[in-house]
């Protein structure tokens, strides 16, 4: 009897889903599906990580060149687990799932059949970033590594919390 196969997705997130962020339990409710962290990693180009909006949410402006390489974390993830993540982003309309080049800062996660990559090394994942945002945000303040209470003051309003 075989096993059905499974298909993972490596997913990079950068804001409220990353450990000791708002939304990492989320990665691992196993009702939303399957996640595994593998490695922390950086992305190759400059992208502008904001705080945005009424409920100040981080958004990366799929603007290549402009703010700083952002600073995440690499997991690989089921179908199901995606699914969950393309709803919780509002796909295809707060957020477009587009493939990233990524350094690998350092990798703990398991390689089946192939190599593990090593630091400084360059790997690809899916990023949710948006194309869609309000004309004033390139200009507003950029971040390399998001942390929802960090100094910036602006306190992340979760889903539970909004109107």
């Amino acid at each position: 009897m075989s096993s059905p196969c499974i298909t993972m997705t490596r997913v990079f997130v950068y804001g409220t889903l990353k450990k000791g962020q708002p939304n990492y339990y989320r990665m691992f409710e196993s009702a939303n599906g399957k996640a595994e962290f593998l490695a922390s990693a950086c992305t190759t180009q400059k992208y502008p990580l904001v705080i945005a909006g009424k409920n100040n949410i981080p958004f990366l402006l799929n603007i290549p060149g402009q703010g700083h390489r952002v600073h995440g974390e690499i997991y690989k993830v089921d179908d199901k687990m995606l699914g969950f993540l393309d709803d919780f982003e509002d796909v295809p309309t707060l957020y477009q799932r587009t493939p990233i080049k990524l350094e690998v800062k350092e990798w703990v996660g398991k390689t089946e059949g192939e190599e593990r990559p090593a630091a400084g090394s360059i790997t690809e994942a899916f990023l949710y970033s948006t194309t869609t945002y309000q004309p004033d945000w390139p200009s507003l303040p950029c971040y390399e590594n998001y942390d929802a209470y960090g100094d910036h003051g602006l306190q992340y309003v979760t889903r539970d919390e909004r109107d």
